[in-house]
């Protein structure tokens, strides 16, 4: 058993299965144009709170959680996080993406991981996928200006997930202490701020949009 791993990933376990529940309560106060996006950003918070949850059951209680482990840790990874990273994107941007085609994002997220698989490529695929993810937050922030905490957020959540993916890893130990457990607590506050950034989104892109018309109308 390993008991540390198990208290990390229980941690961030709560952390993202929180960010949801909020996520989730908070959907109802928004407009109707924003809730496929926030649904599928619920969606992904929830594969990871449940990656976390059966990875500490895997090495806290019981291993032969690991196939499920495993399974769904794959699933944050290829369609959670990316998920997030497109609710941010079109938060940000004030894109009403419709329902059909955040399906195709679905569909098109799955047919991407299977390709890279029969490929035997997945390690440059997540690596890929990744990127783009954290440079969609990413930008998604700094497009706020000069909302600065909106700013800080998004490089806050994408620079502990950097850090956590390339510089961390799962892999091995640095001291005494397990990268798999640093990896966890590395990410354990990045997905609250990543809920906190996507909840304040639709608000500045309301306010930017109300904005712009009275701009406008005082032109015409």
């Amino acid at each position: 058993m390993q008991y540390t791993t198990a208290a990390s990933d229980a941690l961030l376990a709560l952390a993202c299965a929180a960010s949801a529940i909020i996520i989730g309560k908070a959907r109802g106060r928004y407009h109707e144009a924003y809730q496929p996006a926030l649904f599928c950003a619920l969606l992904g918070f929830g594969l990871t709170a449940a990656a976390a949850l059966c990875g500490s059951l895997r090495y806290g209680l019981d291993p032969s959680w690991q196939g499920a482990h495993l399974w769904l840790s794959q699933a944050s990874t290829f369609l959670g996080l990316p998920l997030i990273g497109c609710a941010a994107l079109s938060l940000s941007r004030n894109w009403a993406w419709s329902r059909a085609n955040w399906g195709r994002i679905l569909l098109g997220l799955c047919a991407f991981f299977e390709l890279a698989r029969q490929l035997n490529q997945l390690d440059d695929y997540r690596l890929l996928l990744n990127l783009i993810t954290l440079a969609a937050v990413l930008y998604a922030g700094l497009i706020q200006h000069p909302n600065k905490a909106l700013m800080l957020a998004a490089v806050a959540s994408a620079g502990l997930f950097v850090v956590a993916g390339l510089a961390v890893g799962t892999t091995g130990y640095i001291g005494a202490v397990r990268r798999v457990d640093l990896f966890h607590l590395l990410l354990t506050p990045a997905y609250p701020l990543l809920a906190w950034l996507i909840l304040k989104l639709p608000v500045q892109s309301a306010v930017s949009t109300e904005t712009s018309q009275v701009t406008d109308k005082a032109d015409q």
